[in-house]
């Protein structure tokens, strides 16, 4: 793997000042968010959180929660690596605005996407896991992201869990399905 140091159990930073990452790397990786409570890790490829650009490689597993936020003043952009996942974008209200259906290049979705209002939104991951590149201004200050008031905080669980749920059945019949999909035949 390549040299990492931890900053956070779900946060490591790259330490070469040129970063390369291949399949053995994201592999490790997930070994990683596997030996963490929330299943999730985030690869900095910048080497530090006051950098005016932060590039990371993040996974998360299917039922992670991410509790819709915005980020002020900043533009995000998400590229798919690995999975299925819904962006979804909300009003300030909590009301669905958008839902983004996306995928890897070959999945026929939209693999990539950036966000330059800072608008309320979340990811719901369809698949197993979630591989993407996220790009975004920086610095970083936890301080500067703003959590919707409607929706649960991550630290209680079972009201999350509820709100990923009714979340899906709001949006399921804006959003096509996709090769893999429970809501397909299997055969």
């Amino acid at each position: 793997m390549i040299p990492i140091k931890a900053h956070h159990p779900e946060v490591v930073f790259a330490q070469n000042p040129i970063v390369k990452v291949d399949s053995e790397d994201i592999t490790a990786l997930k070994s990683l968010a596997q030996e963490n409570s929330r299943r999730r890790i985030r690869l900095c490829a910048h080497p530090h959180t006051d950098d005016l650009l932060h590039e990371m490689l993040i996974i998360h597993e299917h039922g992670t929660y991410i509790r819709p936020h915005r980020h002020p003043g900043k533009s995000e952009s998400f590229h798919i690596i690995e999975g299925v996942a819904d962006i979804v974008i909300f009003t300030d209200a909590g009301e669905v605005a958008e839902v983004l259906p996306m995928g890897t290049y070959s999945s026929g979705l939209a693999f990539y996407y950036r966000l330059n209002p800072a608008s309320f939104h979340t990811l719901l991951i369809k698949s197993p896991l979630l591989v993407f590149h996220e790009t975004t201004n920086g610095p970083f200050r936890r301080s500067d992201l703003i959590f919707a008031p409607w929706a649960p905080d991550e630290a209680d669980a079972e009201s999350a869990t509820c709100f990923m749920a009714r979340l899906c059945e709001r949006i399921q019949p804006l959003v096509p399905a996709f090769p893999g999909d429970a809501r397909l035949p299997q055969n």
